[in-house]
């Protein structure tokens, strides 16, 4: 079996992916937006060593899907099967029963395809932020009672609604913010509405409704200092410096700063919530991010 990965700068994905794969004996493929650094190094030098990287020109992969598919026929080859990983969940559907069955019934020298998306970003990364919500929710930790304002960088934003579904589903007194880094509000607003939708049918038979109002559990909020998705302003890579020596905490400027700002914010003027930054990482980026902006990170002072 061949899998096909689509990771843009979470090189702890790519790398987690990598190695799952090869553990299994499964060959990877990893899908990578922009251009081959220079000089590999951290999680990008490894996972060459255990997948297939292929960079991919930031033009083709604006249309994300369709590169994914077409690189995914290329691996397949003329008696190949492709399928997302949507189709599994998915193949109790009548429309995808045909897919399924063809996929686990190929011969051994036929070569299966499952391309896992970008980011997970679609309704199966939703079961990963239940697992979260209700681990968090234990009693020693932030229990089930007490009001919580969530921070969380939103690329997609799957993460964020991802949070939202699950603790308005366990009935959480909890309010998820989202600063937003890559997209407007009405297209993450799409976004939210297509994640929620493509899960309540995919999962029929959850405790999650489709008839609630969302509205109250997610709030989406711009970045304190807005900017093209992808861009590091002067000084942001010396504050990422000064946090993480002043709190033991490392945050990156592309992602978690964003979080980080506005959970600062937020826990200055909150009286009756506890405010928790979710970090969903990102910070091995500065790898790639320290070769693209060599003057930000060449110039930090003591």
């Amino acid at each position: 079996m061949v899998l096909t990965f689509d990771c843009n700068l979470n090189q702890l994905f790519v790398y987690l992916a990598a190695v799952s794969c090869a553990e299994r004996g499964l060959r990877s493929h990893l899908l990578l937006r922009g251009e081959q650094p220079d000089v590999l190094t951290g999680y990008n030098l490894v996972s060459t060593m255990y997948g297939n990287v292929q960079y991919v020109p930031r033009s083709r992969y604006a249309n994300r899907e369709e590169m994914l598919r077409t690189y995914a026929d290329l691996v397949a080859g003329e008696d190949g099967t492709v399928l997302w990983a949507k189709d599994i969940v998915e193949g109790r559907d009548t429309m995808n029963v045909a897919k399924m069955d063809d996929f686990s019934s190929m011969k051994t020298s036929r070569r299966k395809v499952l391309i896992v998306n970008e980011g997970a970003g679609d309704a199966l990364a939703l079961l990963g932020m239940f697992r979260l919500v209700q681990h968090l929710s234990q009693d020693h930790l932030l229990g089930k009672k007490r009001p919580v304002k969530f921070v969380v960088d939103a690329g997609t934003g799957t993460t964020a609604v991802g949070l939202g579904v699950a603790a308005m589903s366990l009935g959480l007194p909890w309010e998820i913010n989202a600063v937003m880094l890559a997209d407007t509000l009405k297209n993450y607003k799409r976004h939210e509405d297509h994640l929620i939708a493509e899960f309540s049918r995919q999962f029929p038979g959850s405790v999650f409704c489709s008839g609630l109002d969302m509205n109250q559990m997610i709030k989406w909020i711009d970045r304190q200092h807005p900017r093209k998705f992808g861009k590091v302003l002067e000084g942001e890579v010396e504050m990422c410096r000064k946090i993480a020596q002043e709190t033991g905490v490392l945050v990156d400027p592309m992602y978690t700063l964003a979080a980080w700002e506005t959970a600062t914010e937020l826990v200055q003027d909150e009286k009756s919530s506890i405010v928790v930054m979710l970090h969903t990482g990102g910070t091995l980026g500065m790898f790639g991010l320290a070769q693209r902006y060599k003057t930000c990170f060449t110039n930090l002072k003591d």
